[in-house]
């Protein structure tokens, strides 16, 4: 079984010249390839093939790097590798070669990269430090033996901004010595205070850290979850950063987990508490969401942003039905960019994610003749200018509300709101019978933790195949994905009380 698999991992590395070349030839297929049914036209997707994770999400010489699990053989999960995009805003992007290859240790699984501006990992020059991403090895063959370290921690490092990668010469540089099944997911950033890199790791039901001066060796630190937050699954990728709310700074953790999330298969959960560069602490009892939708997964923020945002990217999809989506040439996109921050709510502290100000750039408001009733009741429709499914919509009204999305064929999406909840209904949305919970999962999210105030922000983004819901600016938020037989071409806004300022902006298109 090892040769089998050697040979395997050959033939993976003689394709590789072959891919990269095939990945530089994307601009110029754009045009073509950027425009299937449900190709998303202002969100991140791969130029074809299958699409996961983002990971390595750093900002370094002016640009923001987006790396993602990645498979270019197929529209299907299979053997990772690390796609590579760029950005200077994080809304236009620039598709770039493979990263990672899978190699003799493993597939290359979800991580993160820094800067490594002292090169503290001597992989670079003082002139010219490295850029060093930090991965998961996933051996599948010892995993088809029912082994339990068939995952480790490798890292591989770049002197020309991420264009090339050498792996490192002794990886893996944590190995599993303890067996631990779901052991993976690396998030590593520089703290500080106790002057050291932390990695995040998770270890199947909870978090381990670590802590090193140089990137290659590693010393376990503490643990944290194993009796706190939602273990209906497998943790998965981790992230650890401080916030700052009202003059206290305080840290949250970021957990995906799938299964267990509230509307159904994979989420992420979050936890605000203390770290002192060896522990994390949370006193935390409610199980806490960044996003309330069934379809916003294995999130993760940007290392190194200048003034010290906190962006976050999330794969939009579900594993319920990741594989089997109706799309034909590239399979997931990713969400919006988000600001995150935290608020002080009547609940206690809680984390917001708010779509990026640079949205405002594509977004061209639309001079609309509006059929309104009472400022309760409007109604919008296609025309030469706008396009429903390349939308984004703001009003302000209280949470006693029902949206409408439909299409000639007779397919409706809806978004309503009593006060209590939001109630998202996509079981008649187009086609919805690949899988059955896309459908039958009914999928509300709680309005308990808004503020108090009568009239509430609404703003929703539509590109497609998905529809990203942000209330009080992302103090709550839903993310669904729908595909409809045919573009909506018909919207409607029925209100209980008078709506106010109630914009329609049609969102170009960034791909050239």
């Amino acid at each position: 079984m090892k040769k089998v698999f050697l040979i395997g991992l050959c033939v993976l590395s003689s394709c590789a010249q072959m891919n990269k070349e095939t990945a530089m030839n994307n601009k110029s297929e754009n045009q073509d390839v950027y425009s299937e049914m449900y190709r998303p036209q202002f969100h991140f997707s791969p130029p074809s093939h299958w699409m996961n994770d983002p990971n390595g999400l750093l900002y370094e010489n002016g640009v923001y790097h987006l790396f993602y699990q990645h498979y270019p053989e197929d529209i299907v999960w299979g053997p990772m590798h690390w796609g590579h995009a760029i950005s200077k805003d994080l809304v236009h992007w620039e598709n770039r070669p493979i990263a990672l290859y899978p190699d003799e240790h493993g597939y290359i699984f979800s991580g993160s990269a820094i800067f490594d501006k002292n090169n503290s990992s001597g992989l670079g020059t003082d002139e010219n430090p490295p850029l060093i991403a930090i991965f998961t090895y996933h051996h599948s063959e010892k995993a088809k033996l029912g082994t339990d370290d068939h995952q480790t921690q490798g890292i591989a490092y770049s002197l020309d901004h991420g264009e090339n990668w050498t792996m490192y010469k002794d990886n893996p540089v944590i190995k599993n010595e303890d067996k631990i099944r779901d052991f993976r997911d690396p998030k590593v950033f520089w703290h500080e205070e106790s002057s050291s890199w932390i990695m995040s790791l998770v270890a199947g039901d909870h978090l381990q850290l670590y802590r090193s001066e140089n990137l290659i060796d590693w010393e376990y630190a503490s643990s944290f979850g194993h009796n706190q937050g939602a273990h209906g699954g497998v943790w998965e990728c981790p992230d650890l950063f401080p916030l700052e709310v009202e003059g206290e700074t305080h840290w949250v953790l970021l957990i995906s987990i799938n299964p267990g999330a509230p509307n159904g298969g994979s989420g992420t959960q979050y936890f605000i508490g203390e770290f002192d560069g060896y522990t994390f602490s949370s006193e935390q009892k409610n199980c806490l969401w960044i996003d309330l939708g069934p379809d916003n997964y294995a999130g993760v923020t940007y290392n190194d942003v200048p003034n010290e945002d906190r962006i976050f990217i999330g794969w939009m999809s579900n594993w319920n039905y990741a594989n089997i989506t109706p799309t034909q040439k590239w399979r997931s996109s990713m969400t919006i960019p988000r600001v995150l921050s935290l608020r002080k709510t009547p609940n206690g502290n809680r984390l917001v994610n708010t779509p990026i100000s640079k949205l405002d750039s594509i977004s061209k408001i639309q001079p609309l003749a509006l059929d309104q009733k009472e400022a309760r009741q409007i109604h919008l429709q296609n025309d030469e200018d706008f396009e429903l499914m390349q939308s984004r919509i703001l009003f302000e009204t209280e949470l006693d509300f029902e949206m409408k999305w439909k299409n000639a064929a007779g397919n409706t999406l809806l978004i309503s709101a009593d006060g209590q909840e939001i109630l998202v209904d996509r079981s008649n949305s187009g086609y919805v019978d690949f899988e059955d919970t896309f459908a039958t999962n009914p999928i509300k999210a709680s309005l308990a933790d808004l503020q108090n105030e009568k009239v509430h922000k609404i703003e929703v983004f539509v590109d497609h195949s998905s529809v990203e819901l942000f209330i009080d600016g992302g103090l709550v938020s839903l993310t669904v994905q729908v595909f409809p037989e045919e573009p909506f071409s018909d919207f409607s806004l029925n209100a209980d009380k008078e709506v106010l300022d109630f914009k329609a902006y049609a969102v170009e298109r960034i791909w050239d």
